[in-house]
């Protein structure tokens, strides 16, 4: 039992930051990584495999978000349903050094995007997972993982657009105004 302890602690920054980008709130999140852990605990058959235990957290914790908003879909907007692009306008960036300006400008692109898109990046630019990993965990193809992913960073990209940050030429391209 100790030594389960252990190997859950080895994963709580991940889990967090994957509950983060689900739940959009650090309390909430918490609560979720809590969860997890204690279902963890409590199981009777856990993956001997690292790679297949991690996943096996992961898809622990997305489940149990899945029931959260399913049992919360009565007093509150689906998650689907859910639009930031409104609760995020220019007026509420703070100002300040600008690594921290691209930090805070990139957290806030990351709020307007879909629960979805927002979810594919967690697991995979965040959390490290491959694809087949994260299609694992998600319980779809990774060519599904693949697109979505594709699809969530262009979005990022497009949230991020009118911000200081510059995104970086495609290889191959050279600057014609030299």
């Amino acid at each position: 039992m100790g030594d389960r302890r252990g190997e859950l602690q080895a994963y709580a920054t991940r889990l967090y930051g994957y509950a983060y980008a689900l739940t959009r709130d650090a309390a909430d999140a918490e609560d979720l990584v809590q969860d997890t852990f204690v279902r963890a605990m409590d199981a009777r058959r856990v993956p001997p495999e690292a790679s297949a235990f991690r996943a096996w957290l992961f898809r622990i914790l997305r489940n149990r978000f899945i029931d959260l908003q399913r049992s919360r879909r009565r007093e509150e907007t689906p998650l689907d349903e859910m639009s930031d692009a409104d609760d995020y306008g220019a007026a509420d960036r703070p100002t300040g050094e600008p690594p921290v300006i691209t930090a805070l400008t990139v957290r806030f692109g990351l709020m307007k995007l879909t629960p979805r898109q927002r979810e594919i990046l967690a697991l995979v630019d965040v959390a490290g997972f491959s694809y087949a990993e994260a299609a694992q965990i998600l319980e779809v193809p990774p060519g599904t993982v693949m697109s979505r992913l594709a699809r969530a960073r262009a979005a990022l990209l497009d949230a991020v657009g009118e911000s200081n940050i510059i995104p970086l030429a495609h290889r191959g391209r050279r600057d014609r105004r030299a």
